[in-house]
């Protein structure tokens, strides 16, 4: 668990959820906030999504491959 790889997956994923909450909120809240920024909200949710997948990836490839 100590593993700064892991701990950065952990900051990624968390920035994930935050970014979602976010544009949940303003979804559901609708009005300017949501016309303005739904859409980049999405976008941004997609990028740290792909990131983080990347970084789980990455994660696996190094444990799997005797990085243990």
């Amino acid at each position: 668990m100590g593993d700064p790889l892991f701990l950065v997956i952990i900051l990624a994923v968390c920035a994930v959820v935050v970014v979602l909450m976010i544009g949940i909120g303003g979804f559901a809240k609708g009005g300017a906030f949501n016309q303005k920024y739904g859409n980049k909200m999405m976008q941004l949710r997609i990028l740290a999504q792909a990131i983080a997948v990347v970084l789980i990836l990455l994660y696996i490839w190094l444990r799997g491959s005797g990085g243990q």
